[in-house]
């Protein structure tokens, strides 16, 4: 019989609401420093999410819209620095906001991962995000202490191919010296659970504005949020019984089905 003995986060729009409110004011802020015309408004950075990475967007935006300047800068020979200077300007921006408090976690899960660790549950997280976004989120939200809850944290360019491969859920499964039929992800976007069930992963998906029409054909339940005992959340697909929040019961019972 399968056990269940670890789980592995998502980070953005997983754990907490980052991208709209986050990343996006971070991209324009670097944009504005840089003396640049360029504003992603909220729906356009939600089209943009179909890039994984924040630098690939970037590249992927310029494409789009800019093809001309993506073309000199090219030509130049600065482009690659340019992006990297702009990513890491970004960076510096979504840090000062996590600082600020303006990133909060997401509904339910603070709660859940106290009672993870409570239980003995072994945490993991894999994103695409960098390194510094994930530690400061944590730092910002849970304490400095957090950082060490999770045994293993697979972020940024640590593996060569980014979701929705599912290179960086087989690289924490692998430093963690686990196999998929061990645990379970948490995930928040089509990109995301192509990743995870690539790597055969049972995936609970809690959804967010951005991704309401994903595909999340495959997941084990799909959700609006995780809940709380006095904010009950929505079950969209799958079947969570009468349980009006996740607890780890009924995540156990949703591996096991």
């Amino acid at each position: 019989m399968l056990k269940l003995k670890a789980f592995i986060f998502d980070v953005d729009g997983t754990l907490a609401d980052t991208e709209k409110d986050g990343h996006r004011v971070a991209f324009n802020r670097a944009f504005k420093e840089a003396e640049l015309d360029w504003h992603w408004s909220v729906d356009e950075y939600g089209d943009l999410l179909s890039v994984t990475g924040g630098k690939e967007r970037i590249h992927h935006f310029l494409s789009l819209q800019h093809p001309e300047f993506l073309k000199q800068q090219q030509q130049a020979g600065i482009l690659d620095n340019l992006i990297k200077t702009l990513h890491a300007r970004k960076t510096h921006f979504y840090t000062e906001l996590l600082s600020d408090g303006a990133i909060p976690l997401r509904t339910g899960v603070k709660r859940l991962l106290l009672e993870m660790r409570e239980q003995g549950f072994r945490l993991a997280i894999a994103t695409t995000t960098t390194p510094a976004n994930v530690t400061r989120l944590l730092e910002s939200t849970l304490g400095k202490e957090s950082i060490g809850w999770f045994e293993v944290i697979a972020a940024g360019d640590i593996v060569p191919n980014k979701k929705p491969a599912a290179d960086i859920y087989d690289y924490a499964l692998e430093q963690m010296n686990l196999t998929a039929d061990d645990c379970m992800a948490f995930e928040d976007s089509s990109n995301g659970i192509q990743s995870s069930m690539g790597a055969n992963l049972k995936t609970v998906i809690t959804q967010n504005h951005y991704t309401e029409e994903h595909d999340f054909t495959g997941a084990a339940v799909v959700l609006d949020h995780l809940g709380e005992p006095d904010d009950a959340c929505q079950c969209i697909a799958g079947d969570i019984g009468d349980a009006t929040f996740i607890s780890v019961a009924e995540l156990t019972k949703l591996f096991a089905a």
